[in-house]
């Protein structure tokens, strides 16, 4: 099997409810999950997963909410942890795309989520999860979902929020205003 680097691009397109961009993104996206439902469903079980399925569904508000998501998502995660390349897609427009990243605490991992760990030689930084997929639409930030063995967390860009039908899973926000308002304030 030919590897592909780990930072490597795919394409996708979200639900979305806002005219123009985003609305013909929805469009794109609700006839990449049928066909690619309808692919999964069809075909007898593959050891890699969908590329178009999986990164729709971590452009949606939840993915654990959507039934058809949950088992490639599982997948991706189980492959991503075992070293295996991500998933690609080229159904989906210039500027929709998505990209895998391993965490690096404190420098690429949400505050809420690093843990200062103290070892002999000092303090050392960990992260809750293991990557982040960072999921683009139309050359905009949209979504990123953090992840580790058996857990994950999407953090969502405003556009994403003022752009998605029925809300989002806010979690990452929740945890992280938990977070904010725990730390002392500057100066005590």
């Amino acid at each position: 099997m030919l590897r592909r680097p780990i930072d490597q691009t795919a394409t996708v397109s979200p639900r979305v409810a806002a005219p123009g961009a985003f609305a013909r993104a929805s469009a794109r996206a609700a006839n990449m999950l049928a066909v690619a439902s309808t692919i999964a469903l069809a075909a007898p079980p593959a050891h890699a997963v969908d590329g178009c399925l999986v990164l729709l569904c971590l452009a949606a508000p939840s993915w654990r909410a959507i039934p058809q998501c949950v088992p490639p998502i599982r997948q991706l995660f189980s492959d991503l942890r075992r070293g295996r390349p991500f998933p690609t897609c080229s159904m989906a427009g210039p500027g929709n795309n998505s990209r895998h990243q391993w965490a690096m605490a404190p420098s690429f991992c949400p505050p809420q989520y690093t843990r200062e760990v103290w070892a002999a030689n000092g303090p050392r930084y960990v992260c809750d999860y293991r990557g982040a997929i960072s999921v683009s639409v139309d050359g905009q930030f949209w979504s990123r979902t953090w992840w580790t063995s058996g857990d994950s967390v999407t953090e969502f860009s405003d556009a994403a929020k003022a752009s998605l039908i029925d809300g989002w899973d806010t979690r990452f926000d929740d945890e992280y205003a938990r977070w904010e308002a725990g730390q002392r304030p500057a100066g005590s």
